[in-house]
């Protein structure tokens, strides 16, 4: 949690951070799971343990039924 919400999933594994957020969109993939995770601060609280964070962004089209992207970006340290 943050005080802007909740990430979807959190997961602490082998010495690395995962931050999964997943966004149900009409049919093309819009950006807006990763984007998420980056505007509300998700990793904020994460940042001071030093381990390498991943923030995974998952869409899947309401139409198609399937995952219609998928971003990953990795934050190595603590930001500003």
């Amino acid at each position: 949690s943050s005080h802007h919400g909740k990430v979807d999933m959190a997961v602490d594994f082998s010495g690395h951070i995962y931050l999964f957020e997943f966004k149900v969109v009409e049919q093309l993939p819009e950006g807006r799971a990763l984007a998420q995770i980056k505007a509300r601060g998700y990793a904020d609280k994460y940042r001071a343990s030093g381990k390498p964070i991943h923030l995974i962004g998952v869409e899947f089209s309401s139409e198609q039924r399937q995952i219609v992207a998928f971003e990953v970006e990795t934050v190595h340290k603590k930001g500003p």
